[in-house]
């Protein structure tokens, strides 16, 4: 699976909201995080049952557990590091083509520094990671696939087209697969010659076989 980012085609839609008072007040960032059924500017287009499958599966394994991290940038993997943890989604909910979301500025040393740019009016825009395939359409865009994995609802960045560019510059010939509970990067070209050399492995056994199988019989005879 390809890693994929999208950022939301306006950072202006995103609100900064400021909840409770004194030393309980928490500071939340919120609006469309994500979007379905449109062409987007990265000529992709999510349909929404593909979308909202993933919407679903992320408020169950990320959302409801309090897991629901985004870091401050796009890294170069498609999960978190918790070390770089600058946000908390906390909602996301369909509304329309859209998915609203609402997400928690962390007390993390990455979500003070967050905290600190909106405070002094620094626009900040959100753009979300996942996994999956994608079908190049008669139409001229790709259409992302059914087995697509929502891994960050939102990231905090700063010029998200920038940052797609970057994450689609490092990944175009990277692959992702999921394996034993962890998602792990592969080389095409890598498994591809282990592929070439386990056959070569396997085609010598199998001529072993039959040798010590003929001498094998010869001297029963």
């Amino acid at each position: 699976m390809k890693l994929i980012s999208e950022d939301i085609p306006s950072i202006n839609d995103v609100s900064v909201l400021v909840e409770g008072k004194g030393d309980t007040k928490k500071l939340f960032i919120s609006g469309p995080f994500l979007q379905a059924e449109k062409v987007n500017r990265n000529n992709r287009v999510y349909p929404m049952g593909v979308m909202e499958a993933a919407v679903d599966k992320y408020n169950t394994d990320y959302i409801s557990q309090n897991r629901g991290l985004g870091e401050l940038n796009h890294p170069a993997e498609p999960v978190v590091n918790p070390e770089r943890a600058a946000i908390m989604t906390t909602e996301l909910k369909r509304s329309g083509v859209y998915f609203e979301g609402k997400a928690k500025v962390l007390s993390t040393p990455m979500g003070k520094i967050v905290e600190n740019l909106l405070s002094d009016g620094v626009k900040v825009g959100v753009s979300s990671r996942g996994l999956g395939s994608l079908k190049p359409m008669r139409e001229g865009f790709n259409e992302v696939q059914s087995d697509f994995v929502l891994t960050t609802a939102a990231d905090v960045v700063f010029d998200p087209s920038a940052q797609t560019a970057f994450v689609e510059g490092v990944y175009e010939q990277a692959n992702w697969i999921y394996e034993s509970g962890i998602f792990r990067q592969i080389d095409l070209e890598e498994q591809r010659e282990r592929l070439r050399v386990a056959k070569k492995r396997d085609f010598a056994q199998t001529q072993l076989s039959m040798f010590e199988s003929l001498m094998h019989s010869l001297v029963n005879k």
